[in-house]
């Protein structure tokens, strides 16, 4: 069905009437078991999205961006929204903001609600939903775009850059500068952040030199604090003999930076440090932390644009747009 769904679609796939239907979606009480679980069923499989504001939409245009973001306290994401918020101005919408805390299943919850106010677009991070939520938003018939990673199957439009091609380009930096005792650290570990792993483990397998790497990772929320307990668990596992760590973002760089300094470790004599995100802190403190960079602003400012053009009928780029990103290079390697 390349439409959307409407109520008659599924009450003609459950056997029922329409009346039945709508009854269950507003008294389910008064319906029966049996029926109540036909129509359920029914919904679900054709991915059929409950309009709570059609009666406001004569004019077809509700108003409503939606945007769903992994966390609000993570500055990265923040960036990406300073750029929806600055696109959005001009096109007289309004943003539903929801954080779906890195759950696919919490961010499918979401998607699932936000269709229902019949938002004229959806800005999604990262292309890791689950197959009922694809499906939900190819059946829409509004315009999605995913950020921040790049996939060859989009759900619709695509912005981002490769984690894989980033973590393999820092990593060979760090070959290149002479450290052949690799560590790599790693929190939460989200889809983009394992790609950058994959690439750290390509990078070092591809070097033709002999090297060595420790990898330690964990699910737990990151934070400047981990970093260095982190960092010290690396060093355990090579009983000291790790000369540079790739971590999977700032926070983690800079607690491993703090953790050196209370070691009595010079950065980058005795041990080299690099993140990823480039945050303001990163090149504030001292020596400043190389860092992987990417136009995160301009990613959510862009994803606007898009969706705007596609909804008045322009062309619009169906292939994944590569922001690409940049190795930034500073004293801490």
């Amino acid at each position: 069905m390349n439409r959307k769904p409407n109520l008659k679609d599924v009450a003609q796939l459950a056997g029922v009437s329409a009346i039945t239907v709508s009854r269950v979606l507003t008294n389910p009480e008064k319906v029966s078991d049996k029926l109540r679980h036909q129509v359920e069923t029914a919904i679900e499989e054709l991915g059929y999205i409950r309009n709570h504001a059609a009666s406001a939409l004569a004019s077809n245009r509700s108003g409503v961006l939606a945007v769903i973001i992994p966390s609000l306290s993570n500055i990265v994401f923040n960036e990406v929204l300073q750029g929806v918020y600055s696109a959005v101005k001009q096109h007289q919408l309004q943003v539903i903001l929801g954080d779906c805390h890195y759950s696919p299943l919490e961010e499918e919850k979401l998607i699932t609600t936000l269709l229902s106010q019949s938002p004229e677009g959806m800005i999604l991070t990262g292309t890791d939903q689950t197959d009922y939520a694809k499906r939900l938003l190819k059946n829409a018939g509004i315009p999605v775009v995913q950020l921040m990673e790049l996939t060859e199957q989009p759900i619709d439009l695509n912005i981002g850059f490769s984690h894989l091609a980033a973590g393999l380009d820092m990593t060979t930096h760090l070959l290149q500068q002479g450290y052949r005792k690799l560590g790599f650290i790693g929190a939460r570990m989200d889809p983009r952040t394992q790609q950058r792993l994959i690439g750290f483990k390509q990078a070092i397998a591809a070097w033709p030199d002999a090297c060595q790497s420790y990898v330690m990772t964990t699910p737990q929320s990151s934070s400047i604090k981990l970093g260095g307990q982190l960092l010290q668990a690396v060093l355990a596992e090579s009983a000291g003999q790790c000369d540079a760590v790739f971590c999977c973002n700032d926070d983690l760089a800079l607690g491993a930076l703090f953790e050196s300094k209370r070691m009595n470790l010079r950065v980058p004599q005795d041990l080299a440090i690099c993140g990823f995100n480039d945050l303001e802190a990163s090149a504030l403190v001292e020596p400043g932390i190389s860092s992987v960079a990417s136009p995160r602003f301009e990613m959510g400012k862009q994803a606007v644009e898009l969706l705007v053009a596609r909804s008045k009928g322009e062309a619009v780029p169906t292939a994944p747009i590569d922001v690409g990103y940049q190795i930034i290079r500073r004293a801490s390697t």
